[in-house]
């Protein structure tokens, strides 16, 4: 199996490149879902947040007010350290499982914190999705409806972009149209198949 981390900044187009890679018949684990998954009501990701957050953490249905328990951590390293605690061991370990369970010819990880939360382990080739910072700026800025000063401060708690590069093995520029970046990722697409054949060829 050979596991391709695809990454990139808050509105890099991350999402558009691994969905189209999807349509391709690549098998994409979306890093982003599995967080939602583990903490899904039943599973014993809930039971724990809750044993330790308390019931407030819950809306009506039984399911995890995101909102809430942002709030809580979001200024509370401790309590951060915590939440972390409990979610990403059963993230690593629902995304082990899913990416073991996959029959394309290689399999894409995909997650905004690939870098900075050592996911990157589990992946033999990282790609990054790259823009320069003003367009990602504006793009996240249309997208999400949010303040230039909103959107700087989730672009400064990430990666820059440099940091990001160098840890890249490559990267995919999306400064252009949707057409364009479409063209990028086959031509990222051969050259994949081409290395996962010769990574499982050895």
């Amino acid at each position: 199996m050979f596991v391709v981390g695809i990454t990139g900044g808050i509105g890099s187009g991350k999402s558009a490149v691994t969905d189209h890679l999807e349509t391709l018949g690549i098998t994409v684990v979306d890093a982003d879902k599995v967080a939602r998954v583990v903490v899904e009501p039943g599973t014993s990701g809930l039971a724990a947040i809750v044993d330790h957050f308390g019931t407030d953490i819950l809306l009506a249905d039984g399911s995890l007010d995101r909102a809430a328990l942002r709030k809580i951590v979001f200024d509370n390293p401790d309590e951060r350290g915590v939440l972390e605690g409990i979610t990403h061991p059963r993230i690593r370990e629902e995304i082990a499982r899913q990416l073991s369970e996959t029959t394309s010819p290689y399999v894409v990880l995909s997650s905004p914190l690939l870098l900075e939360s050592g996911q990157n382990a589990s992946a033999d080739y990282v790609v990054v999705v790259d823009l320069p910072e003003e367009v990602q700026l504006s793009r996240t800025m249309a997208r999400d409806d949010n303040s230039e000063t909103l959107v700087k401060q989730i672009m400064a708690a990430q990666l820059d972009r440099q940091t990001r590069l160098s840890r890249a093995d490559t990267s995919i520029m999306n400064d252009g149209s949707l057409e364009a970046l479409y063209e990028r990722v086959e031509k990222l697409h051969d050259d994949l198949l081409a290395r996962a054949t010769a990574a499982l060829g050895e």
